[in-house]
């Protein structure tokens, strides 16, 4: 059963159907939000109790935690059998967590829309879902403080912003009620008196927007002694000019509504023509990141069933392979929905008549090559060489281009290719740049950032790090960012100081937050923190000893020996190790077989250590690690 959890008010948990469900008395409301609080990982059953009783915890605490943790479980999974592990509210080593699904609590889903929203409607959708302050029930608890200033903070921002687009579209008078409001509300937050002043002026209230400043300049001398900042001071001397500059615009977004109305009257619905435009529109939705990508990657999936619908293989393979975004990173954030559009491919290709373009085909491949990644197979290497051969003879620069792409996801046979990778980039940002397919230049230099730090030459990885930034700003493409701040923290923990470090790698894991990419974000920051100490030669504890357990992902299989070492546990370890697969191939392989290798050494397992050193020594002159552009374990040779 799906349950939805509501933070951004009284804590409320609701059914599928949209009731709520009763979580009896407020103990058991304190433990479900100090576990919301937690983000998924696990709290520690001594955590729970100092934060539920702040001053010294009855002799029976850790029953009532239990018979809480009980109830609990019984209100958020009344059908599940008896006897039979929960889903949600599980226990996990020393504590608790509640794995609550992607989506599910509103404090997340507002975090990601208003990070992905580009018109006042869509924050006005994101700020409806507040129904009073964050955490309303613990409000006075100190675990809650953090996380209820982070949400306020967010809300804060998404009014002014939400005011600022209103401003850009021409809808000033629209803006003013709220603004208004929200400087009464927050007096000290001088970017929303200097919306509000704007508002009023475009509004033709030039004398309001003259008396909104003033009160702001008493309200700040008199209650906090210090006079406007350069932008309110800046303002009023412009009203007062009454400078061209302040007239603001709207162009953009009355183009958008009028073609969007056009295209409604014009083209009909159901339509091939709208089928078509609606993947072009999920590709552009996509490099948006964040919501954006979120709904684009859920919409796919019903585009291409609607495609097979009609019948039409070539109309198919075009809807399948419209879909060409950009992909840097060697595993996917949705494994079931990559299965399904490759199964689709598969079955486009083989009802493609023989007179077919060859450029459907040449895109259907593609596809396939850059959907099956973390695990090439050798159908999926076939079909990246032939679809980047068909490209090459139509002589389609961006066919090519999207081709490449599945070419590079194809490139982790075996470890130690740095340099092939580097060459498909070269040819990407080559070919990209003459044809004016930015989405692809920035690809390439992402590509030639990871070989270059996996060969240890970080003066070329920040040039192309450089590369990729700027036109990222010149083309509005937000995840690039999260790629290059990573490649920025794996520098530092290359070079250290390692204080330094971890804070890099934690600035830049906050920015995977509501980007949008589940594949990458998941389990990362505790791995590039582990990697930095094995890097330093610094002494690893068990995080659980420290009051947490952080959530590993994918990568749990390749850590936990080392967990396991960590508390003692050699022989579990060992076992652990023997049980261990061969690591994914994939921009982080290198990486875990060093974390293999660390591990078997200190158990004496000899045969994983020969595995190890045969699957590394190809990469014998690379740094484990970094060419993911993330995190770093050294030069592989002090493996080998």
């Amino acid at each position: 059963m799906r349950v939805e959890f509501e933070v951004l008010g009284p804590v409320t948990a609701r059914d599928a159907a949209g009731r709520p469900i009763p979580l009896k008395g407020p103990r058991h409301r304190a433990v479900l939000a100090r576990l919301l609080v937690a983000r998924r990982r696990v709290v520690p059953v001594p955590r729970l109790v100092a934060d539920l009783w702040e001053d010294e915890p009855p002799a029976g605490a850790v029953p009532a935690l239990r018979t809480f943790v009980a109830a609990l479980r019984r209100a958020l999974e009344p059908d599940r059998p008896p006897r039979t592990p929960a889903r949600l509210l599980v226990t996990e080593g020393p504590g608790y967590a509640l794995r609550a699904d992607p989506g599910t609590v509103d404090a997340e889903r507002f975090s990601s829309a208003v990070a992905a929203a580009t018109t006042p409607d869509a924050l006005a959708g994101a700020l409806a879902l507040w129904r009073g302050p964050a955490y309303a029930d613990v409000a006075d608890a100190p675990w809650a403080r953090a996380e209820r200033t982070r949400l306020g903070e967010l809300r804060l921002h998404a009014v002014e912003r939400r005011a600022a687009l209103l401003l850009d579209r021409g809808s000033a008078a629209e803006a003013v009620p709220d603004l208004d409001a929200h400087v009464t509300e927050h007096p000290w937050r001088e970017d929303g008196w200097r919306l509000l002043a704007l508002a009023l002026y475009r509004s033709g209230r030039q004398g309001d927007a003259l008396t909104v400043l003033r009160r702001a300049r008493t309200l700040l001398v008199e209650q906090l002694g210090v006079d406007p900042g350069p932008a309110l001071r800046r303002l009023e001397a412009d009203i007062l000019a009454q400078a061209g500059s302040l007239a603001g615009g709207g162009t953009v977004e009355r183009v958008w509504e009028e073609t969007a109305a056009a295209y409604d009257r014009t083209v009909a619905g159901g339509s091939r023509a709208r089928l078509e435009s609606t993947v072009g529109l999920l590709r552009e939705l996509a490099l948006t990141g964040g919501a954006g990508l979120l709904a684009a990657r859920g919409h796919r999936p019903s585009a291409v069933a609607a495609a097979e619908e009609l019948g039409d293989p070539e109309l198919t393979a075009r809807v399948i392979g419209a879909y060409d975004v950009p992909a840097i990173w060697t595993r996917v954030d949705d494994p079931e929905q990559a299965a399904r559009v490759v199964a689709a491919a598969e079955r486009t290709l083989a009802a493609l008549p023989p007179d077919a373009a060859p450029a459907a085909r040449a895109r259907l491949l593609a596809t396939i090559a850059v959907e099956v990644r973390g695990a090439p197979t050798e159908r999926a290497g076939l079909a990246a060489r032939e679809a980047v051969a068909l490209a090459r003879e139509l002589g389609d620069a961006r066919l090519l281009a999207f081709a490449l792409n599945g070419l590079f996801m194809q490139t982790f046979d075996r470890a130690g290719l740095a340099g092939r990778r580097d060459g498909i980039g070269a040819e990407l940002v080559a070919l990209a740049a003459r044809h004016g397919l930015p989405a692809y230049e920035i690809l390439g230099h992402l590509i030639r950032m990871q070989a270059h730090a996996a060969r240890g030459d970080f003066p070329g990885a920040d040039r192309h790090a450089a590369a990729a930034d700027r036109l990222a700003e010149r083309h509005d493409r937000p995840l690039v960012a999260v790629f290059t701040q990573w490649y920025a923290a794996l520098k530092r923990a290359e070079r250290g100081p390692v204080a330094e470090a971890e804070a890099a790698y934690r600035a830049a894991a906050e920015r995977l937050s509501g980007a949008g990419m589940p594949g990458l974000e998941r389990g990362l920051l505790p791995l590039a923190l582990l990697c930095l100490r094995i890097r330093h030669g610094l002494p690893w504890e068990d995080p659980a000893a420290a009051g947490e357990e952080p959530d590993w992902g994918p990568y749990a299989p390749w850590t936990r020996p080392l967990l396991l070492l960590a508390r003692g546990e050699d022989t579990e370890a060992a076992a652990a190790l023997r049980a261990l697969p061969a690591p994914p191939r994939d921009l982080l392989y290198e990486a875990m077989w060093c974390l293999t290798a660390r591990a078997a050494a200190a158990v004496g397992d000899r045969e994983t250590l020969h595995r190890a050193r045969t699957a590394l020594a190809p990469a014998a002159g690379e740094l484990a690690g970094a060419g993911s552009g993330l995190l770093t374990l050294g030069p592989v040779t002090g493996y080998l």
